[in-house]
């Protein structure tokens, strides 16, 4: 990766908090004019340092109000179980998140349902389901203090 100036940084910052300003906008706040600004972003995106855009979607409004993280242990831990469960996982639109993890168990997801009799269908007819899991480990959110995607910036500045 290359180094990043306090501009790209700024651009960066920027476009977390803001991801739908227009160049011109985006431009003025990080003290450029529009076209340098401009190919700035396409340069950051090309890198692939901007991997993409979206809108952030409020999961309870939209019906998905349990969020459970769910540890899962595999059966054993070879190649070949684990492609056939990232596979799976990758089909199931409940998880959010799925992250492979070095500890006392293989994987933690990220799962969102509309409640707790949603979780209980999903975790029979769903999860239970995929191939080559061993047990699993359930945590329900009671609380959500913070859900941010917003990536902290502060190590590059120099």
């Amino acid at each position: 990766m290359r180094k990043l100036d306090q501009i790209d940084i700024d651009i960066l910052e920027t476009l977390q908090k803001e991801g739908r300003l227009t160049n011109v906008a985006l431009a003025r706040q990080v003290g450029l004019s529009a076209t340098p600004c401009l190919e700035r972003v396409k340069s950051l995106e090309a890198e692939g340092i901007i991997a993409g855009y979206s809108a952030h979607l409020s999961a309870p409004r939209l019906g998905l109000g349990l969020t459970a993280f769910i540890e899962v242990l595999l059966e054993r831990t070879s190649e070949e179980t684990f492609g056939k469960f990232r596979a799976a996982v990758l089909n199931i639109p409940e998880i959010q998140e799925c992250h492979m993890v070095a500890g006392g168990f293989d994987y933690l997801l990220k799962v969102r349902v509309a409640d707790m009799a949603a979780y209980r269908t999903f975790l029979g007819e769903v999860l239970g389901k995929v191939p080559g899991i061993r047990e699993t480990h359930s945590y329900a959110v009671m609380e959500e203090i913070k859900d941010s995607s917003a990536i902290s910036l502060g190590h590059l500045r120099s």
